[in-house]
C-alpha cells in the first residue's frame, strides 16, 4: 500500500476537546475523525487496526466453540418487554415507533434476540449447549467522552450461552474466562480480572477484565499480598467488628442503659454529631432512606409494604414492585454501597429518597431519621451495625436523636447484608492483608445468568425422560473500540502510538528519501519481497520532506522502519518503532531479517 493512494490525513496540533491519550493520537495519527458527539467515524488506517482486534475476538470465540449469528441491530420492543427490561432499561436504550406504531429497539445488548431466536428453534437437551455471538450494538450513551473509550455508538462483542446444567454454563464461563485472557495476551494488553456486578443483565457468578486508567469509571480494589482483586461495586472486606445474630445481641446489650432521647439543635451530619457529642463516628448508627425502582424482592409482611402492588411488564417476566422505599443502616463511619443495596433488593436502580419523601416517610426532616420505631417501610441493616449495643441514632423527631440504641434489643430489622462500600486500607477479607485502590476500565466482562431470560420469555426443552425445563445462560461481552483505545492507552510515548504487532495497521513502514530513480526501484523491490513473505508493507511514497515522514512514522506508530536513501544504498537503514537508535542493514538480508522479526513477535503474542 502506498501513502499517497490511501486516506492518512495526520494532525500536528492535539485537538482541544480531547483529553485522554487515545484519543488525541487516534484523531492526530489519522484513525478515525468526529462526526457528532460520541459518533466517531473509522478512516482506512484506524479500520486496519480495528479489523485486526475484530478478528482477534473472532478468532479466540471461535477456538472456544461459540458460533457467530448476525441479529438485526433493530429489534421489536415485544421481546424486551417480555423479558421484563422494556421498563427497567432506562434511557441509555434507544427506542422508536415505525410507521405502523410498533415499538422498536436499536439494541443495547442482544440476550432478548438470541433467547427469542433459539427459543423457535431448541427442543430438545441434545441440542445444548450452545454458544452464540455477534459483533456490534448501539447504546444512546448519556455523557459520551473520552473519544471511542466511551462513545454513543459503539462495537462490541456479544456472546451467549445455553446449557442444560449448571456444570455445563460454569464449563463455558471457564472456557470463556480462558479465551478472554488469551484474546488480551494476543492485543498485547495488561489486564486485571475482577469480581465484578452483574448489573442490570442479573444473574450470578461474575468477572470483569480491566484495564488500569487515571480516567477509569470504576474503582478497583485490590490486595498487596494475594490476588484477591474485585470492583468495588462488588468488593468485600474482613470485618473490623464482631459480627452478632438477633440473639447474640441482645444478650451483648443486657447492661446497657434503656434507650434514651438527646436534645440535638441544628446537628444533622455524623461529623456534627461527634463534634456535638465528643464521640467517634462508629458509636452512630446511620440511616439513609432510599428509593428503589423495579423490586422484585417480595416484600409480603415487610414494615409499610402492605399497600405496594407487584406488577408484571408481560405474562412470564418476574413480578416487581415499579418503586419501594427502604430504610438503610451502616456504622456511622462508613458508606453505602448503591449497587450491593440495589443486588439485595433485586432492584433496576436506587437512589436517595427526595426530602419530601424522607419527611413522609419518617415523619422528621433529613438527618433526623432512625430504626427505633420505624415502621412505614422495610430496614436494611449492614452487619456493620450488628455489633452496635450503645449507639447513637436519630429519633425521628427534628433536634433529636437516641442514645443508648441497640441492635436487636430496640429495633430489627427486614433484611440483614452487606451493603458496606470497600476502601483502600481495609483488610482482605482472605489474606488479612491491606486493600489498596486503582482505577480502570471494563474491557471485557462474563456472566451467570442463571434463568433470568429464558424464565421470562419461556424457552424451554425437554430432557432425557421428556421432562420440560428451561435452560441456564451465560453472557461474554467484549468492547471491541475499547479494546482498540486501551492499546494506545498502554502502547505509545511522547512522539505517538507505538503498535503491537498484532493490532498495528502494518508491519513495516518503507520509506522512500526521493521516490525516484534507484531509490524508488530499491524501496518498489523490497516491498514486492516484503509482501511475497507475508509482511503488511506501507511505503512512504510522498514529496515530502525526511523530516516529515519520520515524524508521521513515529506518530502511526508502525512497528518497524526501514529508510532507503540514495547515501546508504545499497544498505537500508532499518529501526524498531521501541528503539532510538537504528542500523544499517544490506537491503538484499533486509526482506528476509524484517519477515523474521514480524513472525517472531506475532509467535510471542499469540502464543
Amino acid at each position: 500500500m502506498k501513502f499517497s493512494q490511501t486516506f492518512i490525513p495526520t494532525l500536528r496540533e492535539v485537538p482541544g476537546d480531547a483529553v485522554i491519550v487515545s484519543h488525541r493520537l487516534m484523531l492526530r495519527a489519522a484513525l478515525l475523525r468526529r462526526l457528532a458527539n460520541g459518533l466517531f467515524a473509522y478512516l482506512p488506517l484506524g479500520l486496519r487496526s480495528f479489523r485486526k482486534v475484530e478478528q482477534i475476538i473472532r478468532e479466540e470465540m471461535d477456538a472456544a466453540g461459540a458460533l457467530e449469528f448476525k441479529p438485526p441491530v433493530v429489534v421489536p420492543g415485544e421481546i424486551w418487554k417480555e423479558s421484563g427490561r422494556w421498563e427497567t432499561m432506562g434511557e441509555g436504550m434507544l427506542r422508536f415507533k415505525n410507521r405502523l406504531n410498533a415499538d422498536f429497539v436499536i439494541s443495547p445488548t442482544a440476550e432478548e434476540a438470541f433467547t427469542a431466536i433459539l427459543r423457535d428453534e431448541i427442543s430438545s437437551y441434545r441440542q445444548l449447549p450452545l454458544t452464540g455471538y455477534q459483533i456490534k450494538k448501539y447504546r444512546d450513551e448519556i455523557r459520551p467522552r473520552y473519544g471511542v473509550m466511551r462513545g454513543r455508538e459503539f462495537t462490541m462483542k456479544d456472546a451467549y450461552s445455553y446449557h442444560a446444567n449448571e456444570e455445563s454454563l460454569e464449563k463455558t464461563y471457564q472456557d470463556m474466562g480462558r479465551a478472554y485472557r488469551r484474546i488480551f495476551k494476543r492485543c498485547g494488553l495488561t489486564v486485571i480480572p475482577v469480581r465484578a456486578d452483574t448489573g442490570a443483565m442479573g444473574g450470578t457468578g461474575s468477572e470483569e477484565f480491566m484495564v488500569e486508567s487515571e480516567i477509569g469509571d470504576n474503582t478497583l480494589i485490590l490486595c498487596k499480598t494475594c490476588d484477591y482483586a474485585a470492583n468495588v461495586e462488588k468488593a468485600a472486606c474482613k470485618d473490623d467488628f464482631e459480627r452478632r445474630s438477633i440473639d447474640e445481641a441482645k444478650a451483648a446489650a443486657e447492661n446497657i442503659p434503656s434507650i434514651k432521647k438527646i436534645d440535638t439543635p441544628s446537628v444533622k451530619t455524623i461529623d456534627e454529631l461527634c463534634r456535638f457529642l465528643k464521640t467517634g463516628a462508629k458509636q452512630f448508627i446511620k440511616t439513609l432512606i432510599y428509593r428503589a425502582e423495579n423490586v422484585e424482592l417480595d416484600l409480603t409482611g415487610a414494615p409499610g409494604a402492605s399497600t405496594l402492588e407487584r406488577k408484571s411488564p408481560a405474562p412470564d417476566a418476574p413480578k416487581m414492585y415499579p418503586e419501594a422505599f427502604f430504610a438503610v443502616l451502616i456504622r456511622g463511619d462508613l458508606d453505602v454501597n448503591e449497587v450491593k443495596l440495589a443486588a439485595a433488593v433485586k432492584a433496576s436502580e436506587v437512589s436517595l429518597a427526595s426530602d419530601e419523601d424522607v419527611i413522609r416517610l419518617t415523619g422528621a426532616p433529613v438527618g433526623f431519621a432512625g430504626p427505633v420505631g420505624l415502621t412505614s417501610l422495610p430496614i436494611i441493616a449492614d452487619y456493620s451495625v450488628t455489633s452496635i449495643n450503645d449507639g447513637v441514632t436519630g429519633a425521628l423527631e427534628k433536634d433529636t436523636h437516641y442514645e443508648h440504641a441497640a441492635f436487636g434489643r430496640d429495633f430489627e430489622p427486614f433484611m440483614l447484608t452487606d451493603v458496606r462500600t470497600v476502601k483502600a486500607g481495609d483488610t482482605c477479607i482472605h489474606c488479612g492483608a491491606a486493600l489498596y485502590e486503582k482505577k480502570g476500565n471494563e474491557l471485557g466482562h462474563i456472566f451467570k445468568l442463571g434463568y433470568k431470560y429464558t424464565a421470562s420469555m419461556n424457552f424451554t426443552y425437554l430432557d432425557e425422560e421428556g421432562k420440560s425445563h428451561k435452560p441456564a445462560m451465560g453472557c461474554y461481552g467484549i468492547g471491541v473500540d475499547r479494546t482498540l483505545a486501551s492499546i494506545i492507552e498502554e502502547h505509545h510515548d511522547d512522539d505517538g502510538i507505538v503498535w503491537p504487532m498484532t493490532t498495528a495497521p502494518f508491519h513495516v513502514v518503507v520509506i522512500a528519501i526521493k521516490y525516484d530513480g534507484a531509490v524508488k526501484a530499491a524501496a518498489d523491490k523490497l516491498v514486492s519481497e516484503l509482501e511475497t513473505l507475508g509482511v503488511e508493507v506501507l511505503l512512504d511514497d510522498r514529496d515530502e520532506r525526511p523530516g516529515v515522514k519520520f515524524k508521521d512514522a513515529d506518530l502511526i506508530g508502525i512497528p518497524l522502519r526501514v529508510v532507503v536513501g540514495e547515501k546508504n544504498l545499497p544498505k537500508v537503514e532499518v529501526k524498531r518503532r521501541i528503539e532510538k537508535e537504528n542500523r544499517l542493514v544490506e537491503i538484499s538480508a533486509a526482506a528476509d531479517e524484517l519477515s523474521r522479526i514480524v513472525k517472531e513477535e506475532l509467535a510471542a503474542l499469540n502464543s
